[in-house]
């Protein structure tokens, strides 16, 4: 949709969702470019092994965010059976009077507590619903719903229809883990390890390693694939990471009003890096459809974080098996998270820096910042908090200070690249 039509028609600015997996996560976010971050509280969410949010968090997260005009949603989309729903009304009056912006919610039973017993706290259909057709949306929209996340099955193709034909806002995973069940209705984890994927539990056996085999005429069991070697590499039924960075305008020019990342369980590198990313491609789309170009920069900054091999998912048809994680890792990420910057003194140009991964003097590293900001370093010395020398620094979230050339700011984080450690991949 290039050229002339684009001069027909105002384009929206999207917001861009990230996930929040603890308050760190939360101001990370908002700070690389996050419109609106989505969390959990100690309740009725599908994540509870990430750092779901207390009250006490939810009021400090949503203060940060509003200082600085961003928004909180808390996801409470698990499948409700018989008790879950207790105490389920006082959660949600409390967080409305937090100022949480709105729930993003699956079951209809919570949908209606919140109705009730939280009136004007706002209600968002969760993908766990399936949302694939307009006819579905309109009627969420008609039982008071403001917002439709999509089913992740849903093509470029139907997201342009259905915007034809609701006003309801809609919603779209556009980067991150894709689920091999459908809009992550799932039993394997309840059959596998008797924990319930719709109730928080999920312990992702589809990520598991497995081995096929087929039975011969006589009984005997044969890997399938099997060659003189013996064993071929285990396979699981997992899909590989959805991004949607090549394809800004479609998602622009098609009315998705909000692009959310997934991830909340994910490190604070991976959420500024995403961010940071998608920000400056949003951005520059909208200042001038007309000559936007993507960028090789974007594409290789995301692959500096840790992540699954990327696809398009169903945006673009039905994936196939290239789309799927059979087989060795086609692409590696090329840098670790080594520490973030807390402090800096530009007359001694003296950063203080917190550790999270080991490295050392002559290392080559990498700071970046919102905006993509970046700049590389080469250790020539460092120090601890007592003032000593030191050669490495190997200790979780110590403190440490380093002379850097470049001006660099609160909150930019570090890397170092993995390059240089030769890694054997097989083809």
């Amino acid at each position: 949709m290039k050229g002339n039509n684009l001069m027909l028609k105002q384009l929206k600015k999207p917001e861009l969702l990230a996930p929040a997996g603890t308050l760190e996560k939360l101001k990370t976010a908002i700070h690389y470019g996050a419109d609106a971050v989505y969390i959990g509280g100690d309740a009725y969410g599908l994540r509870s092994r990430a750092g779901n949010f207390s009250f006490e968090e939810m009021a400090e997260g949503v203060a940060f965010a509003h200082e600085r005009g961003a928004k909180v949603y808390v996801a409470a989309n698990m499948v409700t059976h018989e008790e879950d729903q207790i105490g389920a009304g006082e959660f949600f009056r409390t967080i409305r009077d937090i100022g949480i912006d709105a729930i993003i919610v699956s079951d209809p039973t919570l949908m209606q507590i919140a109705a009730l017993d939280a009136p004007g706290l706002e209600i968002h259909l969760s993908t766990q619903q399936s949302a694939v057709n307009y006819e579905t949306l309109n009627f969420w929209q008609e039982v008071g719903l403001t917002r439709c996340v999509l089913g992740r099955e849903v093509s470029m193709e139907e997201v342009a229809e259905i915007r034809k034909k609701t006003t309801v806002e809609i919603e779209a995973f556009i980067h991150g883990a894709m689920c091999i069940s459908y809009s992550g209705r799932c039993t394997l984890s309840n059959h596998m390890a008797f924990r319930d994927a719709n109730r928080g539990g999920c312990c992702q056996s589809c990520r598991w390693k497995y081995g096929l085999f087929e039975m011969t005429e006589f009984g005997n069991k044969t890997m399938v694939g099997a060659g003189e070697e013996g064993i071929n590499e285990p396979f699981s039924m997992s899909a590989v990471d959805l991004s949607m960075i090549e394809h800004i305008p479609d998602i622009i020019e098609n009315g998705i009003d909000s692009l959310k990342i997934e991830g909340r369980m994910k490190s604070i590198h991976y959420v500024s890096t995403v961010c940071n990313v998608y920000r400056q491609a949003i951005d520059s789309y909208l200042a001038d459809p007309e000559s936007y170009e993507l960028k090789d920069e974007w594409l290789d900054e995301l692959w500096k974080v840790a992540q699954r091999e990327l696809a398009t998912g169903f945006f673009y048809g039905a994936p196939t098996d290239k789309e799927q994680l059979f087989g060795p890792r086609r692409r590696m990420p090329k840098y670790s998270f080594v520490g973030e910057v807390m402090a800096y003194n530009p007359d001694t140009q003296i950063a203080t820096v917190r550790q999270r991964n080991k490295f050392k003097v002559g290392d080559t590293i990498e700071f970046y910042g919102p905006g993509m900001r970046h700049h590389e370093e080469k250790l020539e010395a460092l120090w601890n908090e007592e003032g000593v020398s030191i050669e490495v620094a190997p200790h979780a979230m110590q403190i440490i200070t380093m002379e850097v050339s470049q001006a660099v700011q609160i909150g930019d984080m570090i890397r170092k690249s993995l390059l240089s450690v030769p890694r054997k991949v097989k083809i």
